[in-house]
Formats: structure tokens, sequence, C-alpha cells
């Protein structure tokens, strides 16, 4: 070895050299101890900085050996009464910050951690528990969702007018002259499919007050109704507060939070999708989406441009060529014809892959198959792409022709469970059996559920769906949430006939304060609270549950009493339970939301 100066290194050399490098290593060492502690979980900055006095159960004492989480007493200030509708993720203060292009600004875009609030969100003035189920479907209280701009610009469509203290639903709509239930009449006519549990979930692109789908729920048939955040409308707002299934979201730049090959129907009445624009990507979002075999419904333009084009500020030749538009490029994805009468056409998806293996062989064929790379399912925070989502050729029982009808495919093991990390038609059997049981407990802890009093509700981090299998036969509707970081059983759910969303509940979720009846969750803090702080969680908990609405919570004893606390400062009433098989390690938290109104004055 040489020197710098080219002559033979002494020995002397040698070890000037090597005393700094292992100096060096030292210092490394240190610093990343140092930023090692500086970079702790999630869960270790939450017990350092709220250690306090053990909170004792009423019924038993704390296990010492299982060192509960401990947290102190802190009680949340109101928000301003300008947050009544505070959608964190979709909030039109920010919307400014973002692009026009393809309605950019309508996705979710959530506030930084510095940015979140940490308040509680008050009711309109003036609010009232809101009407029961099924009378909530025709009319709701207008102090509620005090906004009037539909009922004045639309009052001709008869979407919604008011009468007094309330708002009534007389379901019409832009396409619905005759009310929603002659319009699916006309749609059942057009699809058999739909009156003998063939189809069982569906999702309404744009879709109003979601008069479509609560017509639907007396059919058989469970529909996500979609629409984005709005300042005047609140479509999403009036459909979840009519207790109609309802998500905000938009067709954009991203993904919809679903997984492939999960709805048996979709549909779009006047919903001013730009459908061929862009590639078509909007449609192909509606491909992936869509069950093999499954029908995308379109009324309004430009169907029946023939009869319709003088009303829709067009000429008929610019309405001939968008529909032969439409139609090519449904074609080219796969898609035929099924059926059409006036104002309503409807198309087929593919019920094998043979069209697409000879379609998709020609390598300028648009559009292409997709081979990037990306998961058919990853749908959180997904870039929508150009390209076909083929369904997997291995999966044999998923198309809308083979998967058992509606209500035997609720309890039918689902050829994806196979897909799933340690799942099995055994495993499932054992978790359907499972949860028959702990809703049966639930019922005896809370007695209204089962009842009228209880309408929307969310099961915060389901895995097959259990819950809401056990609970189909009650006047309700679960929101089936699987965390985006979680093993995707998603698929799993909508398979047996139910809907859900995949979600991080370290974000705030897409739907307005106030929509939720019921929140059930089972070990949530367990599984994600070294990402997300607890009080974040049960914050925004707060903000969609409906004031004099429940919670149950499903926790390991750790986390228990802690959860109760910062319930407490959330001016949530709780009890602590046993499960339905009294074992330690877990506790059963029982916990209504209060009803109470804002002290402050409009200042935003």
């Amino acid at each position: 070895m040489k020197s710098k100066d080219s002559k033979p290194a002494s020995p002397s050399d040698k070890s000037s050299r090597v005393v700094p490098l292992g100096f060096l290593f030292v210092v490394l060492c240190g610093l990343s101890f140092y930023l090692g502690g500086i970079f702790c979980s999630e869960k270790d900055r939450f017990l350092t900085k709220y250690i306090t006095k053990e909170i004792v159960s009423p019924k038993r004492t704390a296990d010492a050996s299982s060192g509960p989480l401990q947290v102190e007493s802190v009680a949340f200030p109101e928000c301003s009464i300008d947050f009544q509708d505070y959608t964190p993720c979709t909030d039109p203060k920010r919307w400014k910050k973002y692009g026009v292009h393809r309605l950019t600004f309508l996705e979710r875009h959530c506030p930084p951690l510095f940015e979140r609030k940490e308040c509680l969100v008050p009711p309109p003035d003036g609010y009232k528990p809101p009407i029961k189920w099924p009378k909530s479907r025709d009319e709701c209280w207008y102090r509620n969702v005090p906004y009037d701009w539909i009922n004045k610009q639309k009052s001709n469509q008869n979407w919604l007018r008011k009468e007094g203290e309330k708002f009534r639903f007389p379901g019409g709509g832009t396409m619905f002259p005759h009310g929603v239930g002659a319009y699916v009449d006309l749609m059942q006519d057009l699809i058999p499919e739909m009156k003998d549990g063939t189809i069982r979930t569906a999702i309404d692109t744009g879709c109003g007050v979601a008069s479509w789908g609560g017509d639907l729920l007396d059919r058989g048939i469970l529909t996500i109704s979609l629409a984005p955040r709005d300042n005047h409308e609140a479509q999403v707002q009036f459909a979840l507060e009519r207790g109609i299934p309802a998500i905000l979201g938009v067709i954009s730049t991203q993904r919809l939070p679903f997984p492939s090959n999960s709805f048996d129907m979709a549909h779009c009445s006047r919903c001013l999708i730009p459908w061929t624009e862009f590639g078509g990507i909007y449609l192909l979002e509606i491909n992936r989406i869509l069950r093999p075999g499954g029908f995308w419904v379109l009324s309004g333009p430009p169907v029946n441009y023939e009869h319709r084009w003088r009303g829709w500020n067009t000429t008929i030749e610019d309405q001939k060529s968008d529909y032969e538009k439409l139609q090519e490029l449904l074609t080219s994805m796969c898609f035929t014809l099924y059926n059409k009468k006036d104002d309503i056409a409807v198309w087929q998806k593919s019920k094998d892959n043979s069209c697409f293996t000879k379609k998709l062989s020609n390598p300028d064929a648009y559009p292409p198959k997709c081979d990037d790379g990306t998961e058919p399912d990853s749908a959180w925070y997904t870039p929508l792409r150009p390209c076909v989502v083929v369904p997997n050729p291995k999966l044999k029982k998923v198309a809308l022709n083979i998967i058992p009808k509606w209500p035997e495919r609720l309890h039918v093991a689902p050829e994806r469970i196979a897909d799933v990390h340690g799942g099995s038609a055994g495993a499932f059997k054992h978790d359907d059996s499972k949860w028959k049981m702990r809703v049966k407990h639930y019922k005896k802890l809370l007695p209204g559920l089962g009842t009228d009093k209880i309408r929307n509700v969310m099961d915060m981090n389901t895995i097959y769906g259990g819950f809401a299998a056990a609970v189909i036969e009650d006047p309700l509707w679960v929101m089936n949430v699987v965390s985006s970081y979680a093993a995707n059983t998603l698929a799993v759910v909508y398979d047996r006939g139910l809907v859900g969303s995949y979600h991080d509940w370290c974000e705030a979720f897409s739907t307005y304060p106030r929509t939720y009846d019921l929140l059930h969750l089972d070990g949530l803090f367990t599984t994600e609270s070294h990402r997300c702080e607890m009080k974040y969680v049960l914050l925004e908990m707060d903000r969609i549950l409906r004031p004099n609405g429940y919670a149950i919570i499903r926790e390991s004893n750790y986390f228990v009493d802690s959860v109760a606390t910062i319930a407490k400062g959330m001016r949530w009433g709780c009890r602590k339970e046993d499960t339905e098989y009294g074992v330690d390690k877990e506790r059963i938290l029982i916990c209504q939301k209060k009803l109470w109104y804002s002290s402050k004055q409009s200042s935003r």
C-alpha cells in the first residue's frame, strides 16, 4: 500500500488512519441512537407524553402484568360553528391550492399534522335527532342539513322540496320525470338480473341526493352513492341524513377506494362525467371496479340523442358523434350493448377473458392491457392509468353469472379468500360463526342495535365483513372499512354482497360530520397505534358520529382505559363491559356521544 506521496506506508501511517475510522464509527453509532430516540414510534411518543395515574375499571382492576396504557384527562374545546360541516380531506377552503384540471381539487387532500384540528365539531343550530328509517328516506329535518340550493335551483326536477321544518324527497331527478320508482321499473325491464338476486351491489356515480340508491334498497340491491364535496349541494350529506349508503368521492386522477371486480352494476344518470375524454380513463376505472358480466347503465347525454339533443344545448351531429365514440370505446374494452330503451342504455362487461385475449393481443390496441406492475386492487392514492385491468384468469368464480345469487352468497366462502394470507374456507366459516356470537352479545349490551334507533353503521376495521353479515336482518346498513395497511380482504367483503371502502385511519374519512349512528371497531388501536396517535382517531370518530350515536369499542386491556379517558374529554359517556366469553385480555367499551350545541359565534 502506498501513501499519498507514493512512498510505502509506514506502520505509523497505518495506525494514524485506523484511529479516525474507529472514532467515526463510534460517533455514527451514538448519532443513530440519538435519532432513534427522536423518531420513535407514535405509540412510544404517546406513552411518554400522556403517562399519568392509572384508571381503575369499576368491575375489575387492571392486570398489572399487562401494563395498561394510562393517559391524563383532557377536555377538548369546541370548534367554531363554521366548522359544522367540516370535511378535513375535502375542505373547500383548501381547494385553491390545487389544480382545476380534471377536477383535481375535489379529490382527497388532507391537511398536514400541524394543521389538524383538536376540537369538537358542533352541530348546526337547531339540530335534531334524525328522523328514523324508513321514514327518513322520504324526509329529513331542514336544520340538520340547512342548504336550500338544490331546492331553489332544481325545483322543477323534484330532487327535494322544503316544507316547513323539513325537506321532503319526492324521488325526482333530471332523468326521473315520473319519479325514481318508475325509472327503476323500466331499468328492471331492461335488466332482469336485478329481480332475481343476481345483482346485489351497485355504485351510483354523481348520485344527486341518492334517490336511485334509496329505491334499490327495497329491491335487495345495496348501492354506494358517490359524489364530490360541494359548497352548495351537499349531496352526500343529504343521502346519509336519509339513511342511504354514500361516500364523498370523484373520478379524477386517482382510483376509487374499492377493489377490482367488486360491483355488480354501475350507474350514471346525467352525472356529467366526460366518459370519452382523456383516453376514456374514467370509463376504464368503471371497468376495473365492475365484476365480469356486470352492467354499466347510462341515462342522459348522449343516449337517445335523436329525441333529446335540443335540451342539451348542442347539435344532433355532436350528440351522435359523442354516442358513437362512447360505443366504440366500450367495445374496445370488451363491453357489449345489452339493452336500450328511451333514455336508458345498458352495457355488459365481458363475462370471461376471451374477448380481452383477442383484442389485446394486438400491440397497437387501445386501450392497452395494464402491465405496469400495479395491483388491480391497489386503490388508495393510486393514480388512474389509461389501460384495461383484465380480470385474473385464475379466478373462475367472480363473474356475475357464476357467483352465488343473493342472499346465498353472504355465507359462502368466496374464491378470493384464498388470496388472503391465512385465508381459507375454514377461516371464513369460523369468522362467520364468531361474529354471530359477538353480535348476539352486543345486542344485550346495546339494546338499540337491531331497532330503528340505529341506521347508518360503520365497521372501522373489518376483515371479512362478519359483523355486517351478522346484522343483515336488522334495519341498518354497514360501511365495511379495510385498512389500506392491512391484508386486502375487501374483495371478499364485496363477493359476499356487502359494501365498503379502503381507508387509512391516520387520515379523516370521506364523509360529512354526523353521518353515522354506530361505529364499531375491533382492536383498531392495538393494530394501528404505532402509526396513528389515538386522540386523532377518536376525534375523527367524534366528527362522523351523530349526536346520541354509539360506539362499540372492542380493545385490549392495554388501551381500553385510556380510550375511555379520551372519550370522556369528547363529552362521551362510556361504560366497560366483558366480552361474550369474559376473557381478561380484552374488554368492550359501550360509548354514547352526547348532544350539545355550540356556545361560540361564527367567525370563519
